[in-house]
């Protein structure tokens, strides 16, 4: 296939997916309301399982739709590594606590993985109207205007940031974000620790924040915000330094002037 016609099927499914996900993330800001909805925990799990339903009532079927021969990843939370093909992998709701919580920071995502590798994603905030994209090898963009990762080369000059990727991690996981802030804290300039991954890897990926890790493979929360930042020049690895990839434990994506930094703070926290 010419490198032409391989532009046009990746503009004409980039196209696809962002009217899906446009459409995804009218349903969800319908549901938004600026204040928090349900007092205990059983009443918050109701809100995000129905926000979930609500919005991949229609997603689910255009998504499939543009790429046929594509499976579809069922858990949100889940992580380790996809058999091999294409997957679409998808948050409905990213940043569902924050939605039921009447915050503002949530979005929908959808991103084509293919062997393990993300290969294009939208990452769509509806409140704002802004569509985050990149496509493999074509590099990232905001609303069509292309992303840069920060020039910074001093770790402590550098805004990072972290957090949890789902509730009930063990007490171990737990240890090591508490750990890691505190090394960062130390090293960097500050440390943002909040949810959900996506919205800090955008600010990474368009140079307003400088690094983020995860002690997490929950691939949701991951693959969309990797290759944006992969594509807007910045490095994406676990926190040891090795090649991020989906059966990586935990995960690690920088500027690259800071990177090597970051992976000396990180590495040494088990």
């Amino acid at each position: 296939m010419s490198t032409a016609a391989s532009t046009e099927l990746d503009k004409a499914l980039l196209d696809q997916v962002t009217a899906a996900v446009h459409a995804a993330g009218d349903r969800l800001r319908e549901r938004y309301v600026p204040h928090a909805r349900g007092a205990s925990a059983d009443e918050i799990v109701t809100a995000i399982h129905a926000n979930d339903d609500a919005v991949l009532d229609v997603l689910k079927a255009p998504l499939l739709a543009s790429r046929p021969t594509a499976n579809w990843a069922d858990d949100e939370l889940a992580g380790g590594a996809l058999p091999p093909g294409e997957w679409w992998v998808v948050d409905p709701a990213e940043g569902n606590i924050n939605h039921v919580h009447g915050m503002s920071d949530w979005a929908v995502t959808a991103t084509l993985v293919r062997d393990n590798e993300p290969v294009l994603t939208v990452v769509h905030l509806p409140l704002t109207g802004d569509d985050y994209t990149a496509v493999a090898g074509r590099g990232a963009h905001l609303n069509g205007t292309p992303l840069r990762v920060s020039a910074k080369t001093d770790l402590g000059a550098a805004l990072t940031g972290t957090g949890q990727a789902r509730p009930g991690e063990d007490a171990h996981t737990f240890h090591r974000i508490g750990s890691s802030v505190t090394q960062m804290l130390l090293n960097g300039l500050v440390v943002r620790v909040s949810v959900p991954a996506t919205l800090q890897l955008i600010h990474v990926a368009a140079g307003r924040m400088d690094a983020f890790w995860q002690f997490s493979d929950v691939r949701s929360g991951l693959v969309a915000g990797a290759l944006l930042v992969a594509e807007a020049g910045g490095t994406v690895t676990d926190t040891h330094g090795n090649p991020w990839n989906l059966a990586a434990p935990d995960f690690l994506a920088a500027t690259p002037g800071i990177h090597a930094t970051a992976v000396t703070v990180l590495s040494s926290l088990t």
